[in-house]
């Protein structure tokens, strides 16, 4: 088929990649799958444009609201994926979350990405409980072979004397919404206290106002240092020597950096926020903190219990697999578009 897949493209967000893989499942499969920003497109008869001259026989859209509104009203069979905002946050919007209901009436069927999306998103729409399916985002690591950690330190302007190096690393985008100085402040003094700890942001520039406040934070912060982006090998090799992953997010849909720790077996530090709350079972998979203060009580009992994160990184990394398979999302994705095609009505979940 000549698929539609519609999404939020922008550079480093997890939309961007989420769409590159699945991208990648479909053309697997054999189908032609022509992928777009949704942010290209005022309006659904802009998007109709493009069907007509694509030829497009089915479409695909990465959120509710920003992706499957485009969709409505083509005739054209599509299936929707949750992006994580559209259940966050657009849908405390009325309006909003009216054009979501009726995506989903159109849509055959819609993925969310974990159980508590799924039912978050059956408490608001009853109706189209019998066409939401599960499908955790697959997860597939690679470290570079090749990566030296020495190097790593040194770029980060950390002595490698220390006795005892305890390293933190948070992986975002610089945007508001990654919130990465939230916990500045709390590791600065903690790293007073104990200079062998640092926690280390790693990430691309994405909004240039906020990246220059980010840079003057940190460099007034002892403990604190900032990389930019790294490819993507390099840093699944960082993150295997470091002590724990640290997410700060103020809102996600599902963090690909957290599954990816979990895949890596590195402890996961994360905010207790809804998204992460979904993947991150409190001291089980990993451990979830509300405020500065708790976060550095949780960072220092992993520094000085070993063996509770060995506990986590075995039960995560049990989780990941079993949960995050990338093969499972592959025959997923290619088993639901399956249902698009002609005009058969067969369930999709």
């Amino acid at each position: 088929m000549r698929l539609l897949f519609l999404a939020v493209l922008r550079p480093h967000t997890g939309n961007a990649v989420t769409a590159q893989r699945v991208r990648d499942h479909l053309e697997a499969a054999g189908h032609v799958c022509l992928l777009r920003d949704a942010e290209d497109f005022p309006g659904p008869a802009d998007v109709a444009d493009l069907i007509r001259a694509e030829a497009v026989q089915a479409a695909l859209a990465l959120h509710l609201y920003r992706a499957g509104r485009l969709l409505q009203g083509h005739g054209l069979p599509f299936g929707v994926v949750f992006g994580g905002t559209d259940l966050n946050e657009d849908v405390h919007q009325g309006d909003k979350r009216r054009v979501m209901g009726a995506v989903l009436e159109e849509a055959r069927f819609a993925v969310a990405f974990t159980e508590a999306m799924r039912a978050a998103a059956c408490r608001q729409w009853p109706h189209a409980e019998g066409k939401i399916c599960v499908q955790g985002q697959g997860i597939a690591t690679a470290p570079n072979a090749a990566f030296r950690w020495g190097t790593f330190l040194q770029r980060a302007g950390i002595p490698q004397s220390a006795d005892a190096l305890h390293v933190f690393l948070l992986i975002c985008g610089l945007r508001p919404v990654k919130d990465p100085l939230y916990l500045v402040d709390a590791f600065a003094e903690w790293h007073e206290e104990e200079p062998s700890v640092y926690l280390v942001i790693v990430g691309p520039e994405v909004d240039p106002e906020f990246t220059r406040e980010v840079k003057a934070k940190v460099e007034r912060s002892a403990g604190v240092r900032l990389l930019p982006e790294m490819p993507q090998g390099d840093l699944h090799a960082a993150e295997k020597n470091c002590l724990a992953l640290v997410n700060s997010s103020l809102s996600e849909g599902m963090s690909a950096a957290i599954l990816e720790a979990m895949d890596l077996e590195v402890p996961v530090l994360a905010r207790n926020i809804p998204g992460n709350a979904a993947v991150v079972q409190h001291g089980v998979t990993g451990l979830l903190f509300s405020d500065p203060q708790e976060f550095v009580q949780l960072a220092r009992r992993l520094v000085r219990d070993p063996e509770l994160g060995a506990e986590l990184v075995a039960r995560g990394r049990e989780y990941v697999r079993t949960r995050h398979s990338w093969r499972a999302e592959r025959d997923t994705y290619q088993r639901l578009v399956r249902t698009l095609e002609g005009d058969a009505d067969r369930p999709a979940c």
